[in-house]
C-alpha cells in the first residue's frame, strides 16, 4: 500500500513551529488554488452546458419555422444572440432570381432584412473558397480571420457595422453550395485560421436544410396562390394578401388602395371568337394591368374577366392616376388575337383607399369592406358607360 507523502523535508524529524506554520501555509494555497480551479470548471461547464441548451433551442426554432421570414428572423436574431455575435449575414445563391421573384410576390418584406443577400452566379458564390476549390474531392471548410474589405465586402454590406474577424461558413446540399452563413464579430481574435469547425458546420449543416426546406413550402405555397392562366395571383392570395397590408399599413402608417378591374363586354369575345382568344384576351390584359404596377404592388385574376390589384403605400389620388393609366393602356391598342383582327378591348376600374377611420377596427371586416367599395366603384363605372375609372368616394 502506497505510504501517504511527507510534506516535510527528510532531515525535518522533529520540525520546529516554523517549519510547520510553513507547510500549513503551503497547504492552504495548494488547497485554495485547488478549489479555484474547480470552481473554475464548475464555472465553464456551467456555460457550455447554458451554451449547448441556447443552441438546442435555437435548431428547434429554426427546425420549426414555417415562412421564409420566420426562419430569416431566426438566423438573424436568434443565432447572433445564441452565439454571441456581432453580425450575421446570409448569402443565397438564386441564379434565375427565382427565390427574390418569389419571395416579393408574397409579399415577405425583402427590404426589412439587409442581412440578406442574392447571389445570382456560383462563381461569385464559390469564389470565396477558391483555394479549397482547387484540391480534388474536398469539402469545403469555412474560411475564417481577420476581415478584409476589399474580399469580404460581399458578404458583409457597407449598411451593417464591419466585423473585426469573421467566418464564412458554406451551405451545401447535396453536394451544392447554395449559399454561405456569415459570421462576423467585434473581436479580432474570436474567429483565425485553425479554429475548430465541428460545431460550425454542424449547425450550417441544419440550416442549409431548414433553408432548402422553407424556400420549396415557399414555392409550392406561390405555385397555389397564381392563376395558371394569366400567371398573377387568384382570388386565395388576395384573401391571404390584404389582411396582411392593412396590418402593415397600419403598422408603418403608410396609405392602401384597391383597384377592381373588369374587362368590358368580354363574354362577346368568347361567343364571337371563341374561348382561346377569351384566353389570349385574359392574358395581355394581365400583362398590360401587371406592367403599370410596381413590384411591391399585388395583382389578382379574382374570377371570370375581373381583377384586383393592391397598391400599397398608394393614397386615393396616386391609385386614380395608376387606374387611369391602367385603362389608357388596354384601350389604346387593339389586341393582337391569332387568326383574327386586332380586337379593341376596353377595361372598366372602381377605386377604393383605406380610411384613416378604417385604421382602429378590425382587420377582417375591414378588408371586405375594401373590396366592397372598390366593387360598388367598379359598378358605377360600368353603369356610367365603361371604359372608365371611377373612385368610390365619388360613386
Amino acid at each position: 500500500m502506497q505510504q501517504p507523502v511527507n510534506p516535510l523535508p527528510p532531515n525535518q524529524v522533529n520540525p520546529t513551529p516554523a517549519a510547520l506554520a510553513e507547510v500549513n501555509l503551503a497547504l492552504r494555497e495548494e488547497n485554495r488554488y485547488l478549489r479555484e480551479q474547480l470552481h473554475a470548471f464548475q464555472t465553464e461547464a456551467l456555460r457550455n452546458d447554458a451554451i449547448m441548451q441556447r443552441h438546442q433551442a435555437f435548431d428547434l426554432e429554426i427546425i420549426s419555422s414555417s415562412s421564409f421570414p420566420d426562419l430569416l428572423a431566426s438566423i438573424f436574431n436568434t443565432l447572433r444572440r445564441t452565439s454571441e455575435l456581432d453580425i450575421v449575414t446570409l448569402s443565397l445563391l438564386d441564379e434565375d432570381g427565382d427565390i427574390h421573384h418569389v419571395m416579393n410576390n408574397l409579399g415577405v418584406p425583402l427590404d426589412e432584412f439587409p442581412q440578406l443577400q442574392f447571389v445570382e452566379t456560383l462563381a461569385d458564390l464559390s469564389a470565396i473558397f477558391m483555394a479549397q476549390a482547387e484540391q480534388p474531392n474536398l469539402v469545403l471548410q469555412p474560411v475564417m480571420g481577420p476581415f478584409h474589405a476589399n474580399r469580404h465586402r460581399a458578404q458583409f454590406p457597407s449598411i451593417l457595422p464591419q466585423p473585426q474577424s469573421m467566418a464564412i461558413v458554406p451551405l451545401v446540399r447535396n453536394h451544392n453550395l447554395i449559399g454561405t452563413l456569415n459570421l462576423g464579430c467585434l473581436d479580432p481574435e474570436r474567429f483565425y485560421q485553425g479554429l475548430g469547425t465541428d460545431f460550425i458546420m454542424h449547425m450550417a449543416s441544419i440550416i442549409a436544410i431548414c433553408l432548402e426546406n422553407v424556400i420549396s413550402n415557399e414555392l409550392l405555397k406561390y405555385i397555389g396562390l397564381t392563376d395558371a392562366l394569366t400567371g398573377v395571383y387568384n382570388r386565395r392570395y388576395i384573401d391571404r394578401r390584404l389582411p396582411e397590408e392593412i396590418a402593415r399599413a397600419r403598422r408603418h402608417g403608410h396609405a392602401l388602395s384597391c383597384l377592381y378591374l373588369d374587362i368590358d363586354h368580354f363574354k362577346n369575345v368568347n361567343d364571337q371568337l371563341g374561348h382561346l382568344a377569351g384566353d389570349e384576351v385574359l392574358r395581355e390584359t394581365a400583362h398590360r394591368i401587371k406592367s403599370e404596377l410596381r413590384q411591391s404592388d399585388a395583382l389578382a385574376r379574382f374570377g371570370g374577366e375581373e381583377f384586383v390589384a393592391l397598391l400599397t403605400n398608394t393614397d386615393l389620388n396616386n391609385a386614380l392616376l395608376v387606374a387611369e393609366r391602367i385603362r389608357a393602356s388596354v384601350a389604346n391598342a387593339p389586341f393582337e388575337i391569332s387568326h383574327h383582327n386586332p380586337l379593341p378591348v376596353s377595361i372598366s376600374i372602381g377605386v377604393a383607399a383605406l380610411l384613416e377611420s378604417d385604421r382602429h377596427d378590425a382587420i377582417e371586416p375591414i378588408a371586405m369592406q375594401l373590396l366592397a367599395k372598390a366593387d360598388h366603384a367598379l359598378y358605377e363605372a360600368k353603369e356610367g358607360g365603361r371604359n372608365r375609372v371611377v373612385s368610390f368616394e365619388t360613386a
